[in-house]
């Protein structure tokens, strides 16, 4: 488990099939113990169907973008091959799903806590369900990245070509990422719509639309007259802001 959480450089030198099974079952497990907690607010089945779908979003989301991923770490300097990097990302969200497994019987007993989808109060706390997943999620991705971030450090010539292999491996993990969660919905379920494990046009729209769309609904009706493009800036310089401070952090050589 530890090579798990903190790869050393021979680690994923060697990384074979039995290594990225290892980061495969525990991603696949984490993600499926907190999908389910996601969407029982809407319903058991939906549970049931987020369980299934959270995996199968990080398996889409790798499997297109694997071969980018690659050529991205060679052509960057990163001496990582395809399969090196399989390992590495799969190391990052296992992490994660480490993390959003560990609080999935809180955001169960949430689930539980909440007001129900037939309740007059469902389309805002719907709203607030979304978004709090969503930080929830990007909290859980932001602590899988420093710790890719390390790993590249280590096994990188210079602290530039592990930055810049990060930014190209984020930028298109989460661009493809976030179209897949899109094409998966519903997710959270919406308390006007039937319980269904795709929607009828799921290529319809965007993610960025509907978080955006949520969160104007939800600050729109609970701070009338808040500019809600204003705290989702604040909200976002915020986040970059730690993972400027957490990248720039001089780090402690090992005893």
């Amino acid at each position: 488990m530890r090579d798990l959480l903190d790869p050393p450089i021979q680690t994923l030198a060697r990384a074979g099939a039995r290594d990225l099974g290892r980061a495969a079952v525990v991603t696949a497990m984490g993600f499926a113990l907190y999908g389910f907690t996601v969407g029982f607010w809407r319903s058991p089945v939906m549970g049931l169907y987020v369980a299934v779908k959270m995996p199968l979003l990080i398996a889409c989301t790798l499997g297109c973008n694997g071969l980018l991923n690659g050529m991205l770490g060679l052509l960057l300097g990163s001496d990582l091959g395809f399969r090196q990097s399989l390992q590495a990302l799969l190391s990052a969200f296992a992490i994660s799903a480490l993390v959003l497994g560990s609080i999935a019987p809180v955001t169960f007993f949430l689930a539980l806590n909440a007001p129900p989808p037939d309740s007059p109060q469902a389309t805002t706390a719907h709203a607030g369900y979304l978004l709090s997943h969503t930080t929830l999620i990007a909290i859980a991705g932001c602590i899988g990245l420093l710790r890719l971030r390390r790993l590249l450090e280590q096994h990188c010539r210079t602290r530039r070509i592990a930055l810049a292999t990060l930014g190209a491996w984020i930028a298109g993990n989460a661009f493809i990422g976030a179209q897949f969660s899109w094409i998966l919905r519903p997710f959270f379920g919406s308390p006007r719509l039937e319980v269904a494990f795709l929607r009828d046009h799921p290529m319809r729209g965007s993610f960025y639309e509907a978080v955006w769309a949520s969160l104007n609904r939800l600050l729109f009706d609970s701070v009338p007259g808040l500019p809600g493009f204003l705290v989702l800036l604040l909200i976002l310089g915020g986040l970059f802001y730690w993972m400027h401070l957490r990248l720039n952090q001089p780090r402690h050589t090992r005893p």
